[in-house]
């Protein structure tokens, strides 16, 4: 693994401990766990990261675009928006109402 391939996964390992982190009911947005993985403006490269995740251990679907719209998710728009709902969150329109 060259040292480009090394931090690329280390910025991964990252986004997914931070997204692990997220409790039920609560949202972080992409760019701010782009922040708190240490890359404030890879926003893009955190959705693509957890685009590719297989882990059920990793909550994908309580990271929101920072309009609060849903965005995207590896297993569709409306699964995402049925699991948000599930824990309690209210999703009109595609966009979570606070």
């Amino acid at each position: 693994m060259n040292k480009r391939e090394r931090k690329r996964s280390d910025f991964s390992k990252k986004v997914y401990e931070i997204v692990k982190r997220i409790p039920k009911g609560k949202t972080l947005t992409y760019k701010e766990v782009a922040k708190r993985a240490g890359k404030p403006f890879a926003w893009r490269a955190v959705g693509n990261i957890l685009n590719k995740n297989r882990d059920p251990m990793i909550p994908c679907h309580r990271v929101v675009r920072s309009d609060k719209k849903v965005g995207g998710y590896r297993d569709g728009t409306i699964k995402k928006i049925s699991l948000l709902k599930r824990e309690g969150m209210v999703v009109k329109n595609k966009k979570l109402v606070l």
